[in-house]
């Protein structure tokens, strides 16, 4: 860009200064023409999400060898042998092919593999009826999924039910998936048809489970929210996801809207609400919030990044009052700070936090960021006022992660009652697992029984 000039001296002092923000600004358009560049072209590249930095010169993967770098890992001898083989030596010297060898000894190897047979059960059921109402009743056994005979009377267990459950919402195998799995490795032929309607038969078993998790999230003193896109039907959804301190409540939605949140707690709620600003949970006027301190350190460098000259100052400044908040947080834990002191500190980096917003910026971006911060200059240092509370909503990024793979793989669910199916059997495996239990086992016995279980007790209550 050519420079102004101009042989008037009192226009030039103006003339520089204006040439000055034409420079400042050109810097900034150029830096942010790069940067928006490079994010579309990560972008379209199928494996940008998994992409790495490459370092330089790499260490040699792998652990190393010798006694100064720890003890290596080696399987355990199995405590029971199933079957024993004999291997004699070969007829001749591989090496040279002489024919006489001398045997020195027995060495001796162990090997665990995957049992492919399967078990085909018949059950012989009494039948009779009621002498006092004359109703028909029949006898049922512990590992009997259904009562159903007759055409329906050939049925996969609950081992099998239990099994496609966590294959498809765990792991996130499609339903083609599971029934080229079961084929493969236990000769079990089913349909996909058969996998998908395994799911919405273990949901339905899980009802009661699934409201049990509802009531441990809503009586948590401290939730965790988060949300997700999702697909019904070819149409755009939400899992929305909330995490309490023993259990964790999924639910698929058709909106991003309060609905989710409000059906489960209540809008009366009170305890500690962790999120990531979404402003939705402003709503929830009872409950102390927390906005997640890793959303806005992201913030932070985002201007810091684009921003140029006096535009700095500002998210420099917040993200220095944001790591005092860790460094007191940190100091509490090591005791060297009483929980009182931890609170006293947490009002005085409010009000700098107050000083800093409070002023209009001439940056559009920090303004925005400045305009959330004193509306939010409340829920900002909650984790310093009620110790235990999280600074950032992890536990909710955490519990989303599974079903978004689930959601990259096969795209979410074709039915509104898949879309039910898919928050009960999550919920249900993911409380399990947060309370240290296994869900395979509990779905399992849940499947046995046609009366409700009761969900594993946290590690505290047991």
């Amino acid at each position: 860009m050519p420079k102004i000039t101009t042989d008037c001296p009192d226009c030039k002092p103006l003339l520089e200064k204006q040439q000055a923000i034409i420079d400042m600004l050109v810097k900034q358009v150029e830096l942010l023409t790069a940067r928006l560049e490079k994010v579309e072209r990560e972008g379209k590249r199928q494996a940008a999400p998994f992409r790495k930095k490459r370092k330089a010169d790499p260490k040699k993967p792998g652990r190393k060898s010798g006694e100064d770098h720890g003890k290596h890992h080696r399987r355990a001898v199995p405590e029971q042998i199933d079957e024993t083989y004999d291997v004699p030596l070969p007829v001749c010297c591989p090496d040279c092919g002489h024919g006489e060898l001398t045997k020195t000894e027995t060495l001796v190897q162990f090997q665990t593999d995957i049992p492919r047979v399967v078990i085909n059960r018949q059950f012989n059921i009494d039948a009779g009826t009621c002498c006092g109402c004359g109703s028909h009743v029949q006898g049922r056994h512990k590992l009997q999924t259904s009562d159903a005979v007759g055409a329906a009377g050939v049925q996969l267990g609950p081992n099998v039910h239990a099994a496609m459950a966590l294959l498809n919402k765990e792991l996130g195998l499609s339903h083609g998936k599971v029934k080229r799995l079961l084929e493969m490795l236990f000769e079990i032929r089913v349909s996909r048809s058969t996998s998908c309607r395994s799911m919405l038969r273990t949901a339905g078993r899980l009802e009661d489970a699934y409201a049990q998790v509802r009531r441990a999230v809503r009586g948590s003193p401290q939730v965790v929210g988060d949300e997700t896109g999702w697909r019904v039907n070819g149409r755009g959804a939400w899992l929305h996801a909330f995490v309490g301190l023993t259990a964790t409540c999924y639910e698929v939605d058709a909106t991003r809207s309060i609905g989710p949140a409000e059906r489960l707690l209540g809008i009366d709620w009170s305890g500690i609400f962790g999120h990531d600003g979404w402003a939705v949970y402003d709503k929830f006027t009872a409950a102390t919030h927390q906005q997640c301190f890793a959303h806005l350190f992201r913030r932070c460098e985002s201007l810091i990044e684009s921003g140029t000259g006096g535009a700095l100052a500002f998210p420099r400044g917040v993200k220095d009052l944001l790591l005092a908040g860790f460094e007191y947080r940190n100091r509490f834990r090591s005791d060297e700070m009483t929980a009182h002191g931890m609170k006293v500190m947490a009002g005085r980096l409010t009000m700098k936090m107050w000083k800093l917003v409070r002023h209009p910026k001439k940056h559009a971006a920090n303004e925005r960021f400045a305009k959330f911060l004193e509306n939010h200059l409340d829920d900002l240092f909650t984790f310093l006022h009620r110790p235990g509370a999280d600074a950032t909503n992890w536990r909710g990024e955490q519990a989303i992660r599974p079903a978004v793979v689930n959601r990259k793989v096969w795209g979410g669910n074709r039915t509104e009652v898949g879309a039910l199916a898919q928050s009960r059997i999550m919920s249900v495996m993911q409380t399990c697992k947060q309370r240290l239990a296994d869900p395979f086992d509990f779905i399992r016995c849940q499947l046995t029984t046609t009366s409700p279980l009761a969900l594993p007790l946290p590690i505290a209550a047991r």
